[in-house]
């Protein structure tokens, strides 16, 4: 049922995380109706709670709410003449969107550090092999997504690709700072849900995924 939520759960009904990853799907089609502040804060302070290499926390989340600001999100990355083509209108009534923000050079100054120097990773970026600022920004994504699902609400994380400068500077996000993705949250709309083309592509079955003891 992808671009259908899970029924609300709501505080007063809380989903274990098994429960959480087994009914999340992606959202793509919204009523208007905000999201309570004090819900809206669970779901956001799930980010704080995902792995930072280092303890760098190099995160940020810029934090559109309703109409009124979520409105130049839309007008920098889908221009109104694109729009009549867009296949998930109702993802542009999302109430809240998440534009998701890392900071590299933070964690090269932090893994410059005494206690961190003998990595050499503090030497720039390009000494990362794996550069863990999208790691960390990526599971802090995730809880994010597992904290909407326990609230009820739908969610969807997408991508920002060629409009990231111009999403950057339309934010005031300082200079760089690389925009990870954005993600919509909401209550979901059945009423005007719509699958993507993707999905008729079946997660894998476990041991198609898993390698015990080695490849």
């Amino acid at each position: 049922m992808t671009g259908v939520g899970p029924t609300p759960a709501g505080p007063t009904d809380p989903m274990d995380v098994h429960s959480a990853l087994g009914v999340r799907r992606s959202c793509r089609a919204y009523r208007e109706e905000p999201v309570p502040p004090d819900v809206l804060d669970r779901i956001l302070d799930a980010a704080r709670r995902a792995p930072s290499a280092g303890n760098t926390w190099a995160l940020d989340l810029v934090v559109l709410e309703g109409p009124d600001e979520t409105a130049g999100y839309w007008d920098t990355t889908l221009p109104a003449e694109r729009r009549g083509a867009f296949p998930w209108p109702g993802l542009l009534r999302a109430p809240v969107l998440v534009v998701v923000v890392t900071d590299p050079a933070a964690y090269v100054d932090r893994y410059a550090e005494a206690d961190k120097a003998r990595t050499g990773l503090g030497e720039g970026e390009a000494a990362w092999p794996v550069p863990y600022w999208w790691v960390d920004a990526g599971a802090a994504v995730m809880a994010v997504l597992l904290a909407a699902t326990a609230e009820g609400l739908g969610s969807l994380l997408f991508g920002i690709f060629d409009h990231e400068a111009a999403l950057a500077g339309h934010l005031g996000v300082p200079d760089g700072h690389r925009l990870v993705g954005t993600v919509a949250l909401g209550w979901p709309d059945p009423s005007d849900a719509r699958p993507s083309a993707s999905a008729t592509r079946r997660r894998p079955a476990l041991d198609r995924v898993v390698r015990r003891g080695r490849w």
